[in-house]
């Protein structure tokens, strides 16, 4: 059992005995009571006391619960072979940028207003996979002088970017970020970069691809 996992039993075993102790205290105060109103206010205190134990039984089932989960965990893992590591499950050699990243104009007013971005994880067998981790995308025009060229930059976390895989066409994470304001549609180049943190090795991958102006 995790350390602080026994803490929480600990804790809870602690506000038991004190819900004990203070129910027996209650009542022999209750017992002394001559006033309506006292024994309304203590009979209140007792009533939340009750909703108390309550909610700390459920925790500790809960509790209970997620310890048995990580018991199995463990030992389905401890019964791996000496080979088998986590980062052998899968190893990420690159994350590519597809081809159909691009700027787009959504409302169709003559101006670019979101970045769309394709993202491809592709392990060491060439296969696309959704590997967990973060990323920072951002989109430079390089034409343009070092304090401006820099046109966006994202961030997006492991629970965002889970959200955006996507499998109709083309397999990847699909990414549509706004761009803080609307643009031209460029006609010089533009570069878009990324910085990809894979979560499961730990390991750090850059790309970059070249948006192509779109034709009139």
């Amino acid at each position: 059992m995790k350390k602080s996992n026994i803490k929480i039993v600990e804790a809870l075993r602690a506000d038991f005995t004190n819900f004990a102790f203070c129910i027996l205290i209650f009542a022999f105060l209750f017992a002394g009571c001559q006033d309506s109103s006292e024994r309304d206010a203590l009979l209140g205190q007792i009533r939340q006391l009750a909703q108390e134990k309550t909610q700390l039984q459920a925790n500790l089932k809960a509790s209970s619960s997620d310890n048995k989960h990580l018991k199995k965990q463990v030992q389905v893992l401890s019964g791996l072979p000496e080979d088998v590591r986590l980062e052998s499950l899968y190893r990420l050699q690159r994350v590519k940028i597809h081809r159909y990243t691009g700027l787009v104009d959504e409302d169709k007013d003559g101006k670019m207003e979101k970045l769309i971005v394709y993202l491809q994880p592709i392990d060491e067998e060439g296969d696309i996979i959704k590997a967990a981790g973060a990323a920072n995308v951002q989109l430079w025009d390089l034409n343009r002088a070092s304090g401006e060229a820099l046109l966006g930059q994202w961030n997006i976390e492991v629970d965002e970017l889970k959200k955006r895989w996507v499998t109709f066409l083309v397999t990847n994470f699909r990414l549509t970020l706004d761009l803080e304001e609307e643009i031209e549609p460029p006609e010089e180049p533009l570069t878009a970069k990324l910085i990809f943190t894979d979560y499961l090795s730990g390991r750090v991958f850059n790309e970059q691809r070249v948006i192509e102006p779109v034709e009139p």
